[in-house]
């Protein structure tokens, strides 16, 4: 290779330009557990380069039914900082990060009453080849963990997005034990996520983040 060649190459290998994910970590937390894992999946999206909003969707629940458990009322409390999730956040971000508790093996109310929202953005083709994955906990160890994720791509599907899973593409998914996506067993939110949960979280956010930022990459002209 001559060295105009060589030169030439180097100055085109400066000329790339990184794309900058945007990353969304959207959750519903009752006492405080999926808020958690959401704080984690927040820090190691950032920590990986992205540009990261972390949003919570709306309380349906009534004022009173909040009051009567004494760590739901003091979580409330303790997050009413936390920005509302919207549209315009799923529409700026690359990167979709869903945590919700389970119910009954599903999603809760109010993670799907934000999602039934979202139908303006699919009649637009906004949410094509966003990169998303989901995380969840639950209160019992069969408490329906992986049917709450499957449940959430179902959604992502609909969309034409971009599903992500953390597989068992870390060692740490091999104590986590859930490729799906990252679970905890809270006991009625008395446990809160632990070092293994919580690294398991940081190994999702940043694997999606990275798959988002090659995926951005390659559609750079």
């Amino acid at each position: 290779m001559s060295q105009e060649a060589v030169t030439q190459e180097a100055v085109n290998q400066e000329d790339v330009t990184e794309p900058v994910v945007n990353a969304v970590v959207v959750y519903y937390s009752a006492t405080g557990t999926v808020f958690a894992l959401a704080k984690a999946a927040a820090a190691a999206a950032e920590k990986a380069g992205a540009e990261v909003r972390l949003r919570k969707v709306r309380e349906l629940a009534p004022t009173e039914a909040i009051a009567s458990s004494e760590g739901w009322a003091a979580h409330a409390a303790a997050t009413q900082y936390v920005v509302e999730a919207s549209l315009k956040d799923l529409e700026w971000a690359d990167v979709l990060l869903f945590g919700t508790p389970t119910r009954y093996g599903n999603p809760t109310a109010q993670m799907r009453q934000f999602i039934d929202t979202t139908g303006p953005l699919w009649a637009r083709g906004l949410l094509v080849d966003k990169v998303v994955s989901s995380f969840t906990a639950s209160s019992t160890a069969h408490g329906g963990q992986e049917s709450t994720i499957l449940a959430m791509n179902n959604t992502f599907y609909h969309w034409g997005a971009i599903i992500v899973p953390p597989g068992y593409a870390d060692p740490v998914q091999f104590r986590s034990g859930n490729p799906y996506g990252t679970s905890h067993t809270s006991d009625s939110g008395t446990i809160p996520p632990g070092d293994v949960q919580l690294e398991a979280m940081a190994f999702q956010a940043r694997r999606v983040v990275e798959v988002a930022a090659a995926f951005l990459r390659g559609r750079l002209p």
